[in-house]
């Protein structure tokens, strides 16, 4: 299983409203960018709202960044479109034979493995910015222009 898409989904609608920003950003607008229905961004949008991170007024259309882009990292994304709860990046299963050797030890094995992995992807994402997505849209764009 994949970390949800709203996650991309989050940071495509903020990478957009960035480079739109001189334009209406509508749910209906946005989702022809994703190539999705506008209730799918109206969800995301929202979540992108409560964490702070864009302004959206009831009844005016388009929605802007609440931040700078450089104040925005892909970890407040993450939190923001709540990809996951805590601690469960990766799952492990449940109820493993306690008469087996692996089974009786496996979650206490593997648990502290997932948890420095969740925390080193946690900083990985801690450190790169909205602004750095969208300085390399712009950059890969010129380059096959």
């Amino acid at each position: 299983m994949s970390i949800s898409t709203r996650f991309s989904v989050g940071i495509h609608i903020l990478s957009l409203l960035e480079i739109n920003k001189e334009g209406v950003n509508t749910s209906d607008f946005i989702a022809k960018s994703v190539n999705t229905n506008p209730a799918l961004i109206r969800k995301i949008t929202g979540m992108l709202k409560t964490a702070g991170l864009v302004n959206v007024r009831p009844g005016i259309a388009g929605a802007t960044l609440a931040k700078e882009l450089s104040e925005i990292t892909l970890l407040d994304v993450y939190q923001a479109v709540n990809v996951l709860s805590d601690k469960e990046l990766f799952g492990i299963h449940e109820n493993p034979n306690p008469a087996c050797l692996v089974g009786r030890n496996i979650q206490g094995a593997i648990e502290p493995i997932f948890s420095v992995a969740e925390l080193a992807l946690e900083k990985a994402l801690g450190v790169v910015t909205i602004e750095d997505v969208v300085k390399d849209i712009i950059a890969k764009d010129k380059d096959e222009n």
